[in-house]
């Protein structure tokens, strides 16, 4: 079959697979938290923050008592499988001060599910283009920024920064009560990034896309950062402690086995960031464990 065909072939069954798509509850963790891990910093005036990784890019960032939920992925459907139960379901999400968004994807994205999230006025934060659909799910308070713009709600400072995925993407660094969070959504490893070292010289925590997904009608393009570009990202930000996200989604078998490709998982990660940036510390987390960092 010519190289052609086959993409069509491809094309066609991915295509099949989604009309006949349905969303799923996704599993939960049976208890919430599961481990607490500490790590002490030399910032004895500034808030703590408190870490939780929901799955895959969906995380809990809270400092001191304001809660920023980043890229809200709550259900499943054909093609798309969090690969881990989540720490705990949409539901149970505590009030939250903001909801930031990297990308218009599904599995960071999941407006379906979130949009029955009962205050309709908290503020979201998303790259230029995506203010119309989250309006269009009842949410009153959007901002849209580009890369270095930055915004201020509730003396919390989110300010854009680059980010390259098969979809306009930002990254986002987050400053509130003495604390500099970066969240790398599920961006490539780009030049532009070498940026965030002459704006934000300190970061306290950078949570970091790791599984090197490659999209294989594509001739294995990668789209996502892999463990070792991402300890590389350690070794020039340097943050004082990074967490891996973004490494157990899973297409399931069919898409696993002639669409999707990985490079990357949290242990790698690790094991790099020991040779890359040893001056940052790394933790694991499954979802639903809990990072304190005072």
């Amino acid at each position: 079959m010519k190289q052609s065909n086959i993409f069509i072939a491809i094309a066609a069954a991915v295509i099949l697979q989604s009309c006949s798509t349905t969303y799923l509850d996704s599993p939960t963790r049976e208890t919430y938290p599961q481990k607490l891990f500490r790590w002490s910093s030399s910032k004895q005036q500034a808030d703590s923050i408190t870490f939780v990784r929901i799955a895959h890019a969906t995380t809990l960032i809270s400092i001191g008592n304001k809660n920023i939920l980043t890229d809200p992925w709550f259900s499943e459907k054909s093609g798309y499988y969090h690969g881990e139960p989540l720490a705990f379901s949409q539901a149970k999400l505590p009030k939250l001060a903001m909801v930031i968004v990297s990308h218009n994807h599904y599995d960071h994205f999941d407006i379906e599910t979130f949009k029955t999230y009962p205050d309709k006025n908290v503020p979201f934060v998303v790259p230029v283009g995506m203010a119309g659909e989250v309006k269009a799910a009842g949410f009153t308070n959007v901002q849209e920024i580009d890369p270095w713009q930055e915004v201020v709600i509730d003396g919390i400072k989110v300010t854009a920064c680059p980010g390259k995925h098969k979809v306009k993407e930002n990254t986002f660094m987050i400053e509130a009560g003495g604390r500099v969070v970066y969240f790398g959504g599920d961006t490539e490893l780009i030049p532009e990034l070498i940026e965030i070292k002459n704006r934000f010289p300190e970061i306290d925590l950078a949570i970091l896309s790791v599984n090197g997904l490659m999209i294989r009608p594509m001739f294995n393009k990668q789209v996502v950062m892999s463990a070792t570009q991402a300890a590389k990202l350690c070794s020039t930000i340097k943050p004082k402690v990074a967490v891996p996200i973004h490494y157990n989604f899973t297409g399931g078998k069919f898409h696993d086995k002639f669409i999707l490709k990985y490079n990357g998982d949290a242990k790698q990660f690790v094991d790099s960031v020991r040779v890359k940036a040893p001056h940052t510390k790394t933790f694991i987390l499954e979802t639903g464990d809990v990072l304190t960092i005072n």
